[in-house]
């Protein structure tokens, strides 16, 4: 029988708030020493009042309407209950029922197929604290403890059930991390733990509309792993309804090493949480002036400059789809095309070298283009000198490398390496006549009509000239001097 997937996706994006969610604290606890970021109300002492943080409940007012939700005009903070060591009152202060952002959409396009998928709210709360499991010196188990994190403001975004494959759950995080990260909200970093997915997945009989049990997965904190996930709970779930049973209901860890998921306890149902509203904390009531206050400070979002890269700078979709993903991305790009020359030749030779080799030392190095050591206006010399003739395409990636792990300027590399392009023609043909004597073969074929040789014959001679002739004067040389003219 055939299946249909059925996931739905629950993200936490940490905001990027001074203050915590309900006190004064320090929200930035991030490389601080464990428990230094604490007061009495985010360590839940008794009789303590909590205060909201207006900018929190603006961030989450800007990212429900970059996500097309409409924002409540009355909204209010409910208490969560659950016994956690990680949550120091006993209860998270959430929302339930009267959330800041109603039901909206965003558009995903996978392997050229464009699909809206709903949201279906955004909503405000504040984070846990730590748990840290470690062991003694005599080998003995125990955890720890630290409250810094603990009254993070946290923006809970929950989907529809629209995702049908573990491709359109990594797009779809994909696109609200490049809308937080627009909207300046949240990092986004998934490796650091600001921005957390819980996925909600089930299988049905294709062609019917009966809801099975699902099952939900926790402790993914990238794409990859997202996606990793998901395969393999299709897998897992299809097997069991092949051998006539049901999946339980039920929360499971993914575990990265062993590439699985491993059962962590029985799926909580809402009623299971005993939601009632906050005492302590009035009702926000949002007026349409405040709304439309907040709309004003929405920055250009992520498909909105795809779709100017593309008219601006005559980009092909492909190109800018990935220069927009990122806003850091996004804004080195056009930092380069600010510097004189905006043509869309240009900001494709940018282009190139954005998702060439900048692209590939960052993945191999494991940075972003924030941490690049590469200024926009040093790239942009680089492909001068290439396009001027300065110096050849290898050498530009040599130079290049060398830039990106030293930060010394192209100038200073050039000279120091000797890759300066070699443009005398009389040196060129010495070079030529080595290779020609040492190459019968392929110039015997050349000869013979198979021109392809002379590929093979360039390439030998930016060998011997280590990658400092010109390609197009070498082989311009080449033919003159095999034809003999």
């Amino acid at each position: 029988m055939e299946y249909e997937t059925i996931i739905g996706l629950e993200v936490h994006a940490q905001l990027l708030t001074k203050s915590k969610m309900f006190c004064r604290c320090n929200a930035d606890y991030a490389s601080t020493a464990p428990n230094t970021h604490v007061c009495p109300v985010c360590m839940g002492m008794p009789g303590v009042l909590p205060t909201i943080n207006r900018q929190a409940i603006e961030f989450t007012m800007m990212t429900a309407l970059a996500l097309n939700c409409p924002v409540a005009t009355y909204s209010k903070f409910d208490r969560k209950n659950y016994p956690y060591p990680d949550l120091m009152k006993g209860y998270q202060i959430s929302q339930f029922d009267a959330p800041i952002g109603g039901k909206g959409w965003i558009t995903i396009e996978v392997d050229g197929v464009k699909r809206k998928v709903g949201i279906t709210r955004v909503h405000q709360e504040e984070d846990t604290a730590k748990m840290i499991h470690t062991s003694s010196e005599l080998g003995e188990s125990f955890s720890q403890v630290d409250v810094n994190r603990a009254g993070v403001p946290l923006m809970e975004i929950v989907g529809e059930p629209d995702l049908r494959s573990p491709e359109e759950a990594r797009q779809y995080l994909i696109k609200l991390r490049s809308i937080v990260q627009y909207l300046g909200v949240s990092t986004g970093n998934m490796e650091e733990g600001s921005f957390r997915c819980d996925a909600n997945i089930s299988l049905r009989p294709v062609e019917t509309k009966e809801l099975m049990p699902k099952v939900e997965v926790k402790n993914m904190n990238s794409f990859r792993a997202v996606f990793r996930a998901m395969e393999y709970e299709v897998k897992r779930q299809t097997k069991l309804f092949d051998e006539g049973k049901l999946p339980v209901q039920e929360t499971r860890g993914w575990v990265e090493e062993d590439g699985k998921t491993v059962s962590q306890r029985s799926k909580e149902y809402a009623h299971d949480y005993r939601y009632f509203p906050e005492p302590d904390l009035p009702p926000l009531n949002i007026d349409k002036a405040w709304v439309e206050t907040v709309r004003a400070k929405l920055p250009e979002l992520p498909e909105a400059r795809r779709d100017r890269f593309i008219t601006q700078y005559g980009l092909p979709l492909y190109d800018a789809n990935l220069l927009t993903e990122t806003k850091a991305t996004a804004q080195y790009f056009e930092s380069c095309l600010t510097l004189g020359d905006a043509s869309p030749a240009k900001a494709k030779a940018v282009a190139n070298w954005m998702l060439g080799e900048f692209s590939r030392l960052m993945n191999a190095n494991n940075t972003d283009i924030t941490s690049s050591q590469i200024a926009p206006v040093e790239l942009c010399h680089l492909i001068d000198l290439v396009q001027k003739g300065n110096i050849s395409g290898t050498s530009a990636k040599q130079v290049f490398e060398d830039m990106f792990k030293s930060g010394r300027q192209a100038d200073e590399i050039i000279k120091r390496q000797g890759l300066g392009q070699i443009n005398d023609s009389s040196e060129i043909e010495s070079a030529i006549s080595q290779i020609i004597a040492a190459n019968p073969q392929p110039v015997a074929d050349y000869k013979a009509g198979k021109t392809q040789a002379i590929k093979f014959l360039v390439g030998q001679v930016m060998k011997a000239t280590k990658g400092r002739a010109n390609a197009n004067t070498a082989q311009e040389l080449l033919i003159k001097m095999i034809e003999g003219k």
